[in-house]
């Protein structure tokens, strides 16, 4: 039999203030998935209600049905992936090197990727545009991989150092003792270590590439065009279409959930693995 709890009330403030939170995220994404379930006619009925009488699924017939969304869409899930990719690849090591053998320049280097960060798209995107262009990479999957790498390596490389930080360097000595060399001590001993780590980045770095706007906005015409483009191009000058909006928008959504579900196992260990190096 369990004895009863005393009433904590700072755990049922930090519950509360959980759930809050959680609802604050939860809510706005359930409105839109139970707009997209409405029919056309009720989609835009004042006062408007939460859920739908009737559950429809036209506005995802109409969607589906548009030649413009299944391709913008698969623009857009080749783009993230080869961002990814190439991002990890080019990041992986860097931040490997930087934190593991500190020196003045590789300081300097981890600044100089923060830096990057915090200038605005808008400032890099003419640069971009001009830069694509002269090397005929405009309105290319290839430009937009570039001009999407470009920013998000330097959130790769600054979350991969973050990790490499709890790597203990006897890992590295241990290696090369055995007779590893650094090479081998970094991809047989280092990288397995670090799958969470990587999992975790390859996931933020996939969403930056899949949630980017403005480059798209930019470098793409009608070749390229990802799904954000075409998703707001529902607002018109004829009307704003909020059933097909929606409809489109959680089918957008779909894909980094299922990332995300998928490396739920290696996220977790990413995430706590600072808070047990000890």
């Amino acid at each position: 039999m369990h004895n009863a709890r005393p009433l904590n009330f700072s755990g049922v403030l930090i519950n509360a203030a959980a759930l809050v939170l959680v609802l604050s995220y939860a809510l706005p994404y359930l409105y839109l998935l139970m707009t997209s379930l409405k029919p056309a006619a009720d989609v835009q009925q004042i006062p408007p209600s939460f859920f739908p009488a009737v559950l429809s699924f036209e506005n995802f017939r109409e969607v589906l049905r548009s030649s413009t969304l299944p391709k913008a869409f698969f623009n857009s899930l080749t783009v993230a992936v080869l961002t990814t990719a190439l991002s990890l690849v080019v990041a992986v090591p860097a931040a490997y090197v930087a934190t593991q053998y500190r020196r003045r320049i590789t300081t300097l280097f981890l600044l100089f990727a923060l830096v990057t960060r915090m200038v605005p798209s808008v400032s890099l995107g003419v640069p971009l545009f001009q830069l694509l262009k002269s090397l005929g990479l405009l309105d290319t999957v290839p430009g937009l991989v570039l001009a999407h790498t470009s920013a998000a390596v330097p959130l790769a490389l600054l979350l991969m150092s973050a990790f490499f930080e709890g790597v203990p360097r006897e890992l590295e000595e241990a290696a090369r003792m055995d007779g590893c060399t650094r090479f081998q001590a970094f991809w047989k001993i280092i990288l397995p270590v670090m799958t969470g780590g990587i999992a975790v980045t390859a996931l933020f770095t996939f969403i930056t590439s899949w949630n980017e706007f403005l480059y798209a906005l930019l470098l793409t015409s009608e070749a390229t065009k990802t799904a954000p483009i075409v998703i707001a191009e529902y607002n018109s000058v004829y009307g704003l279409a909020w059933g097909a909006m929606t409809a489109a928008a959680v089918l957008y959504s779909l894909p980094v959930i299922v990332v995300t579900l998928a490396l739920q196992k290696q996220i977790v260990g990413g995430l706590t693995f600072g808070a047990v190096k000890g």
